[in-house]
């Protein structure tokens, strides 16, 4: 009982560690060259690494990205 106990807690604790790293970020723009330029120009100023999540284009860009450090 008390192996499980630990386990959860060391899960639970894991999980919260890799959610602290993770920031969402977002932008528009008229190209998405351009909107990808500002969320590499937002991750530097934050010196981390990013994953773009979306894309949608439709009269202007919207791009969403996570930062990863």
């Amino acid at each position: 009982m008390k192996t499980i106990k630990t386990f959860v807690v060391v899960t639970v604790l894991s999980v919260m560690s890799f959610g602290a790293f993770a920031q969402s970020i977002s932008t528009t723009a008229s190209t998405l060259d351009r909107a990808e330029a500002k969320i590499a120009a937002q991750a530097a100023e934050e010196g981390a690494s990013y994953k773009i999540t979306s894309a949608q284009f439709k009269n202007h860009v919207h791009m969403t990205a996570e930062l990863i450090k």
